[in-house]
């Protein structure tokens, strides 16, 4: 693309902006024309020095530097992974079964109303065995047989900590980086500043995958993947596990593709009227949403249809992933999205909210993930495309070691717990086979190397090429930003 040939979608969002929107960044036009020009066509809508293939819009100038990562597959645990069940491998707590959790762990910390009214707070060990895999040596649970064959691929984060210690807040910090609802998600900050890879499909997927289990399901809404402040044209599209991926995408009976386009056409006829009369930018959001619905009538039927799937794909995945909207199924769709050029792909899977039977359950939740991740990883790996998609996998916060309820040897509950958690990370940059941070015997306080929300955030943006500090939104006065005000740095030893 010549630097005279600014790609249509900047070009439209130049061409309607207000006045007001003109001279706000008017100071920064000039300077980026000026260094547009010396540098040539390369930071012209988003492209980078060494990408081939130029971002559809996106923020003139980023990436700031030359990106890791350039898609994101985000797999949320909803409910928050018991840790030491699964990864904080805790062997002394052997010895204190039944015992009560040491006031001078807890400190005085809050707890929630589930568990502050209990007379005493009984440790429970982990029944489950643990051993040790690959060359850097990390514990998994037994119940993780499938990822323990790719730990050297993935960067493991034991040092987590949020303030929220409900889900409301705790997930909307995740998404959002900020506990109070309304603010862009992380999967929008990211579609508004690098833009789109395929102008006919959403630059932000959402895909709610249904658990096998569904004892204690958490409310998951929209608003999780909204676009906050940022423009309607930002927010997650949400595809369906079963029917049409999108409702209302297909024609109705009796209507043609020629009859919706002109219709089409006649609708945009009136909201440019509209515009004209009133002002409001995101009536050219609705436009251009109509505009992508149209285009996505023929890109996302072959994008849904895993019959062009080999035999051989559909048995790394294992044969879950044959039937819509379980987990299984649910990643091997976000693979074909970020092949196809979907930049964030969001997966919500429910039910990790383990208050009690964590024998009965978190099996079952294990086996939904375990070899779907594994064959992720893998798939994405022999393909050529793990280095440039980042995959994250964690929740909201971590569980207590002490039991909620009832405590056997074989069975016992945990409730939520925001001090210390773990995450994981593979691909895009991401340091392969790194065990990062370090908890107490408890699983209860860190002891070394804590890694906020805003950290993880910085980190992220990192790793797409983006300065976290100079990546804002003018809002309400305010430079907002993903990581906030509140000081975030980027943990570099997470990156490779």
């Amino acid at each position: 693309m010549a630097f005279n040939q600014v790609h249509p979608l900047f070009a439209d969002y130049v061409r309607y902006e207000t006045r007001r929107q003109f001279f706000r960044r008017g100071g920064n036009a000039v300077g980026a024309a000026a260094l547009a020009a010396l540098a040539g066509s390369e930071l012209i809508a988003g492209q980078s020095p060494d990408e081939t293939k130029p971002a559809l819009g996106g923020v003139p100038g980023l990436p700031h530097f030359p990106p890791k990562a350039k898609n994101v597959i985000y797999l949320h645990m909803v409910g928050g992974p018991s840790q030491m069940d699964l990864f904080d491998y805790k062997p002394q707590m052997k010895e204190w079964y039944d015992k009560d959790l040491p006031e001078s762990i807890r400190n005085g910390q809050r707890l929630t109303t589930m568990t502050s009214g209990q007379s005493r707070f009984p440790i429970a060990p982990s029944k489950y065995q643990f051993a040790q895999h690959g060359q850097s040596g990390m514990w998994l649970s037994e119940l993780l047989p499938w990822t323990s064959k790719v730990v050297d691929e993935v960067c493991f984060i034991r040092s987590m900590y949020t303030e929220a210690i409900n889900h409301e807040p705790a997930i909307t910090h995740m998404q959002t980086g900020n506990m109070v609802t309304g603010r862009p998600c992380i999967g929008s900050w990211i579609s508004y500043g690098l833009g789109s890879l395929n102008n006919n499909l959403p630059t932000f997927v959402v895909l709610v995958a249904q658990p096998t289990n569904k004892e204690q399901i958490q409310a998951i809404s929209a608003r999780l993947w909204s676009s906050g402040y940022l423009s309607g044209v930002h927010a997650g599209v949400s595809f369906r596990s079963a029917g049409d991926p999108i409702l209302y995408i297909n024609n109705p009976q009796g209507v043609s593709s020629e009859l919706r386009r002109t219709t089409l056409d006649g609708l945009k006829a009136l909201n440019e009227l509209n515009f004209q009369r009133v002002g409001d930018p995101e009536i050219h959001t609705r436009i251009a949403q109509y505009e992508l619905a149209f285009r996505m009538q023929h890109s996302v039927p072959g994008l849904v249809d895993l019959s062009q799937e080999s035999a051989a794909t559909m048995e790394l995945y294992g044969e879950e992933a044959r039937k819509p909207g379980t987990y299984a199924n649910t990643v091997l769709l976000a693979r074909r999205m970020v092949e196809q050029g979907v930049r964030f792909v969001q997966v919500y899977l429910n039910n990790w909210d383990h208050h009690g039977n964590v024998a009965g359950r978190l099996p079952m939740q294990c086996k939904d993930v375990d070899q779907a991740n594994y064959a992720l990883i893998t798939d994405l790996k022999q393909r050529g495309l793990l280095d440039d998609t980042l995959i994250i996998w964690g929740g909201e916060f971590g569980r207590t070691i002490y039991s909620q309820g009832g405590l056997s040897p074989d069975n016992y509950g945990r409730d939520h717990h925001p001090r210390c958690f773990t995450m994981w990370m593979a691909g895009g940059g991401a340091k392969g086979g790194t065990i990062y941070g370090e908890t107490d015997d408890f699983s209860y306080n860190i002891v070394r190397d804590p890694v906020h929300v805003r950290d993880f955030h910085a980190t992220i943006l990192h790793l797409l090429g983006i300065d976290h500090e100079r990546f804002t939104f003018k809002h309400q006065g305010l430079d907002q930003r993903l990581t906030g005000v509140e000081p975030a740095k980027v943990i570099r030893e997470l990156i490779v």
